[in-house]
């Protein structure tokens, strides 16, 4: 008999996954208007999401997971775009550290973002066209509580854990800031309270790189049929760097050619590293929505808790009974260990009860997205307690 293999499963469209994702998704009405810190507002908006696991009957152990600035809301199943797998199934699954066989998990595509959550690529209802640069500016604070009023229509008080790494973390802290009845333990990874200005400017060379490119069009490109893909690439191309640790770069590139013996003596990609940014710059273009990227960089960018509470960081977390794992990486120069500590040391001064602690990782920024053993015997441990600690 003939051998059979099952055909792909189809790509989804992207343009078209902005305002009809393939995954779950909640509408919102002017009954659940959505104010922002600009002080403008969504009457009509929505949310994209996914879900993993069962929710129990007393709704106790649910797990909202927070993406970073790329990600989306498949955590831990096929995105409909890149037909890749989740992308952090290596935490997420059964019998991983946050299990599915034991935990609800919830992820959520940020607002501002491009895959079903409203967004610059999203419709706008009075007008009929993609808002591009007439959509609001967006905050953590404004992604959070979007995830609320999700969480809320879900039918859930009190979130077991909320966890997530870079900007999920941000989202963690936020939430931990916000909704400290809500959440019962949170685990921000690889995070910080506030932005750097290092970090903001490595955000304006790719903002700058998309807004360079013709194709952009002032951010209407949708409109014209064009899309900015250079200008996009290279940003992506730039940020990718920073996600990595030297060592890292160098034990899989090294100098070495990229499929040839000498140097072309051109502009060509010689070196197989400039090959694989070049890869990575081409297939972010397909997935992700220019203004998007400009939206939640510069969300990132505003992050500022202590800012929020009169410049004492240790006040956004003043009376919480939330348990606490913050973990950095020895690598990681995007969010280095000193900004853990600094979070450390304001929940220590509110009293919290905290664990914290630096993995040994050569992987650099991305470490926590990774196959990390220390990491997930780390977390399967805070996990576990806190989950005994709930009665679940």
């Amino acid at each position: 008999m003939p051998n059979r293999t099952q055909a792909p499963e189809p790509l989804a469209d992207p343009l078209a996954e902005a305002n009809q994702p393939s995954s779950l998704l909640v509408q919102f009405g002017p009954d659940k208007a959505l104010q922002l810190d600009s002080g403008a507002v969504l009457e009509h908006w929505q949310i994209a999401y996914q879900t993993y696991g069962t929710l129990n009957a007393s709704r106790s152990n649910a797990v909202l997971v927070c993406h970073a600035l790329t990600g989306d809301q498949y955590v831990a199943s096929r995105n409909p775009v890149t037909g890749k797998g989740g992308w952090w199934t290596a935490m997420i699954g059964p019998g991983k550290p946050i299990d599915t066989d034991r935990f609800f998990i919830i992820c959520a595509n940020v607002l501002g973002g491009c895959m079903g959550t409203t967004g610059p690529a999203s419709t706008n209802p009075a007008t009929g066209k993609p808002w591009g640069l007439s959509f609001p500016m967006v905050t953590i604070r404004d992604m959070v509580r979007a995830q609320a009023h999700l969480v809320d229509s879900l039918g859930i008080d009190s979130l077991f854990c909320v966890a997530g790494g870079s900007m999920g973390g941000m989202q963690v802290l936020q939430w931990a800031a916000s909704y400290p009845t809500r959440v019962f333990s949170a685990l921000p990874l690889a995070t910080a309270a506030k932005h750097s200005a290092q970090n903001i400017a490595f955000h304006e060379v790719g903002r700058q790189a998309v807004m360079a490119d013709p194709d952009w069009r002032q951010g209407r490109y949708l409109d014209e049929g064009t899309r900015p893909s250079k200008g996009l690439s290279v940003a992506r191309m730039g940020a990718h760097i920073t996600y990595l640790s030297e060592p890292a770069l160098h034990r899989k590139f090294g100098r070495k050619l990229q499929e040839r013996s000498a140097p072309t003596f051109t502009f060509d990609a010689d070196f197989q590293v400039e090959s694989y940014l070049r890869h990575q710059g081409v297939s972010f273009v397909e997935r992700f929505d220019a203004n998007s990227y400009l939206y939640v960089t510069r969300a990132m960018d505003y992050f500022d808790l202590a800012d929020d509470h009169d410049g004492v960081l240790a006040k956004a977390f003043t009376g919480t009974r939330t348990r606490f794992c913050v973990a950095s990486f020895t690598s990681d120069w995007l969010f280095p260990t000193a900004d853990s500590r600094a979070i450390v040391h304001a929940l220590n001064a509110a009293g919290a009860s905290v664990s914290f602690v630096e993995l040994e990782s050569d992987k650099g920024h991305d470490a926590f997205l990774l196959e990390e053993p220390n990491l997930f015997a780390t977390t399967r441990g805070f996990i576990g307690a806190a989950a005994r600690a709930r009665g679940i």
